[in-house]
């Protein structure tokens, strides 16, 4: 059976999302944090402007545009010698939803009901393709793998979304979910020890800390650049972390420190990096 076609666009794969920085995510968080709020279109050289204030060189600024416009997130518009962009409707799409995640990721979650939604589903070896579709989706969904061909999830409430990924890639008829609580075998913790790499997410939470913590920015354009990258660097959290429970994680759990930063600094930064923003783009 071959692999459904993958509806969302390369640049929002959960590989590239986890990379480092680079040109292309740059733009993309610049795409999500200033033009679609404004909802018009922005001149080329808008986008070189912003995307130097962090560092990143006019030729590789446009070489971004230019792939972003190929994977469909944006359009250009000619004006004489001059070109401008717009979100195309999937891009507008695909940005709200990442912006959606990277804004309510880190908020307090309700006690947890201590059940879990298990999902068994295998994929052959030779089938590759649907295997890193299967995993990567699963993976954005909050779910870890403990063993092969099983897949957890201590939120029930994620099931309509598997339920989403299984039919998009052509495995609703022969997955089995279930959801319930757990008995016998080895402690919560240990499985989630299994499931999800704990102490890599807590050490990238904890440079993130330290980078943001006490940065402070020095004018409206400083501002604008240490917002962008202050959004760049939290947008990859929900593509690593899992959201568990609290009562499912390690004790003084670094990624509370670190949403606090985010959302303290991104409303503290926000007027200024608007500003900033608004005196580049202006015609």
């Amino acid at each position: 059976m071959s692999a459904a076609p993958d509806p969302r666009p390369e640049p929002f794969s959960r590989r590239r999302e986890v990379a480092a920085t680079s040109a292309r995510s740059l733009l993309l968080t610049v795409l999500g944090e200033y033009v679609l709020p404004r909802d018009t279109p922005v001149w080329t050289q808008t986008v070189v402007d912003v995307l130097a204030l962090v560092g990143v060189e006019e030729k590789s600024a446009r070489q971004a545009l230019a792939r972003t416009a190929a994977d469909g997130v944006v359009t250009s518009t000619r004006a004489g010698r001059r070109v401008h962009w717009s979100l195309s409707a999937s891009g507008r799409r695909l940005l709200t939803e990442g912006a959606e995640r990277i804004y309510a990721h880190g908020a307090p979650r309700p006690p947890w009901d201590g059940r879990w939604l298990v999902l068994v589903a295998s994929v052959p070896e030779h089938q590759r393709q649907l295997r890193h579709q299967l995993r990567t989706r699963l993976a954005w969904a909050g779910l870890g793998s403990p063993s092969a061909g099983v897949w957890v999830c201590p939120d029930p409430g994620r099931l309509p979304e598997v339920d989403t990924v299984l039919d998009e890639v052509g495995l609703a008829d022969q997955a089995f979910v279930v959801v319930g609580e757990y008995h016998g075998g080895p402690p919560h913790a240990e499985l989630v020890d299994r499931a999800w790499n704990l102490s890599e997410l807590e050490a990238r939470y904890e440079a993130f800390v330290e980078q943001f913590a006490d940065h402070d920015p020095a004018d409206d354009d400083a501002a604008l650049a240490a917002q962008t990258r202050l959004v760049d660097a939290w947008r990859r959290f929900p593509f690593l972390d899992p959201q568990l429970p609290a009562e499912l994680l390690p004790p003084r759990w670094a990624g509370g420190r670190a949403a606090d930063v985010f959302h303290s600094r991104h409303a503290a930064w926000a007027p200024a990096a608007r500003r900033a923003f608004d005196h580049l783009a202006a015609d």
